[in-house]
């Protein structure tokens, strides 16, 4: 029976409940064991009937009834004799639901809920207290973004960590970030279409296994960043959609509740009850799972009222414009609330448009981002490459044209799992020309990339070439690190990420025009870019000559800041990483010949389609 035991919700929760301002939401909402049974409580103010069924009473909705919490909408209860581990749902008003604050789900095709109760014992102090005194923005951030399920089919959370910590650190990325991790159904969305937004995917394993997998990778010096979906949610008829029997979570309108692009209901972020659901899972996954940040998926979809609709489909705001007011404010407090109360987390806004000031302070009028994605550099980059070299000379500036606006924000440089699904094929089979030459321009993307201002982020199996594009259902093909032009290009991301993390003119000064010098921008004819990256005192430099042509440019002068002896830092045509090996013998002596606007200039060899990085012998 449902025991009468005094209510869990005090005043002060009553109160914050109310306002929608409950950040610890999930320690009274959901299912908690309590002495002698089970305490559960569900959000449902237009349900005239509530009830728990489950393991614990054979399902019968006339069983445990639960009662209003004061005028809060929240129904709660005890069920004597429930326990941990046993399966349960809400019935309203004759609907079967599972619970929104669940931290269990059954294995799909089954839908229930279960109770649970974490038992791990953290031991990653260190790591947090050492996260909370770093400035992100002036340190190394290299992201190697993970599909769990499909990194190496058939790992649970546990066989993973053991599995991605040691190769990750060898590649030498700093964190790791996965595609959602919440509950969902349907795995084809990649976990975009969550049903259970405070349970982990429970085809992976336990909550306590992902818990596992987290501590894992922090005790082998990899933070981990999770993927976050507040823009929209799964359409199940056993989950979120109409709950209590209403439109609750999403709104009434399909022209402002139902997302034509992904099929998914979207959030009613003016009800400040779905704020406070939705703010306090950001807390929920920073504070019980110990994330090191929170990348929100689809941060477009939200801003603008107007996004994939056509005329007449879309309500305009109070001001008769498209942007969506509620989700602005709440995307501001989101952040706002992250940084005060998980300091040196990481927040980054997947957001494809030209709105101002993403990564920006809110106290400025920012949307107060720590990042922004910089979807237009991937775009133009990506535009580029794939075009034949003898036709680049009239796309040349579609690689210089992201430095017009590099410092606009905080920019991550992604080459994500977006760019290769759908029939967009890998990165390896987007580049022109034979096998040889494909290869080749993949290297010099890279190593252009982790040149260029900005964070980087690369998709699993880019960093060993895979000429196939992602499927979901399989895994990364490791077999073709049996072949030497494989394993090169992982061995080029390995350098690339240990040149990097070592030179702090490649990262100190990331978004300022005082850690960049273009020293060669024009040259279309010959498909070559020089430029300069800066440490914060100026002391180190980095100098990148990319060409992008298959013709090896011998004799080519380049300017340079200083005279005297450079070492050659990296050539991607290196037969290490399966290049041709033309190169420099290791080093350039430059002279004081002015060139390119620079008191100095070298004489240099650049290999056909590669890359070189240059840098002061002395430094």
């Amino acid at each position: 029976m449902t025991q009468a035991r005094a209510s869990a919700f005090g005043e002060l929760d009553i109160w914050l409940a109310r306002a929608g301002r409950h950040e610890q939401l999930y320690a009274k909402l959901g299912a908690h064991r309590v002495e002698g049974g089970v305490r559960f409580a569900v959000w449902a103010p237009n349900a005239r009937y509530v009830s728990v069924i489950g393991d614990f009473n054979d399902w019968d909705p006339a069983a445990n009834p639960l009662q209003p919490v004061d005028s809060t909408g929240i129904w709660e209860g005890v069920v004597d004799g429930a326990g941990v581990g046993q399966h349960y749902k809400y019935h309203l008003d004759g609907h079967e639901k599972a619970d929104p604050l669940a931290f269990e789900a059954e294995v799909p095709p089954k839908t229930a809920s279960i109770v649970f109760e974490s038992t791990h014992e953290w031991r990653d102090d260190d790591w947090l207290d050492a996260r909370e005194r770093q400035e992100q923005l002036g340190r190394p951030l290299t992201i190697y973004e993970v599909h769990a399920p499909s990194w190496r089919h058939g790992l649970g959370w546990r066989e993973l960590a053991e599995q991605l910590a040691p190769y990750v650190r060898d590649l030498g990325f700093t964190h790791v970030e996965l595609l959602p991790v919440m509950h969902h159904p349907y795995s084809g969305s990649w976990g975009y279409q969550v049903t259970g937004f405070y349970a982990t995917v429970s085809t992976m394993g336990s909550p306590d296994d992902f818990r596992y997998f987290v501590e894992h990778l922090h005790a082998n010096g990899i933070g981990v960043i999770l993927d976050w979906v507040p823009a929209h949610f799964a359409t199940d008829p056993w989950a979120l959609a109409r709950l209590d029997g209403t439109a609750l979570y999403e709104h009434d309108d399909p022209r402002r509740g139902f997302h034509p692009d992904w099929g998914t209901l979207v959030f009613n972020l003016g009800r400040s009850e779905v704020q406070n659901f939705l703010l306090s899972n950001a807390l929920f996954w920073l504070r019980e799972y110990h994330a090191d940040g929170l990348r929100v998926d689809a941060v477009a979809s939200m801003l603008y009222l107007d996004y994939s609709r056509k005329e007449g489909e879309w309500i305009p705001n109070a001001f008769g414009g498209r942007e969506d007011l509620d989700a602005v404010a709440f995307l501001k407090e989101f952040n706002e609330l992250v940084h005060a109360r998980a300091p040196g987390v990481i927040s980054a806004a997947e957001e494809s448009t030209a709105w101002p000031a993403v990564s920006r302070p809110t106290y400025v009028g920012g949307l107060g981002f720590g990042f922004k994605w910089n979807m237009g550099w991937m775009h133009d980059t990506l535009s580029y490459f794939q075009h034949d070299p003898i036709h680049r000379r009239f796309h040349h500036h579609e690689l210089t044209f992201s430095l017009v606006y590099a410092w606009n924000e905080n920019f991550i440089l992604p080459l994500s799992h977006d760019e290769v699904v759908h029939g967009k094929g890998s990165l390896l089979s987007k580049m022109p020309g034979d096998r040889w030459q494909q290869l080749a321009n993949l290297r010099s993307l890279y190593a252009y990339m982790w040149a260029h201002p900005g964070k980087k982020l690369l998709f699993m199996g880019g960093e060993i070439g895979t000429p196939w594009e992602w499927n979901h259902a399989g895994e990364v093909p490791w077999f073709l690190l049996e072949h030497a032009e494989h394993s090169g290009m992982r061995d080029l991301v390995r350098d690339l990420n240990r040149i990097y993390r070592e030179e702090p003119a490649l990262w100190e000064v990331d978004f300022s025009h005082e850690g960049f010098v273009w020293i060669e921008p024009n040259d279309a004819i010959n498909n070559v870019l020089v430029f300069a990256r800066l440490s914060k005192d100026g002391s180190r430099v980095v100098v990148c000559i990319a060409n992008l042509s298959p013709v090896p440019r011998e004799g080519y002068r380049v300017g340079l800041p200083q005279g005297g002896v450079w070492e050659e830092l990296l050539n991607t045509d290196s037969a290490y990483y399966g290049g041709s090996g033309i190169g420099n013998l290791g080093r350039v002596t430059a002279d004081e010949l002015s060139w390119h606007d620079q008191p100095c200039s070298a004489v240099v060899t650049v290999p056909p389609l590669a890359v070189v990085w240059l840098r002061p012998a002395d430094s």
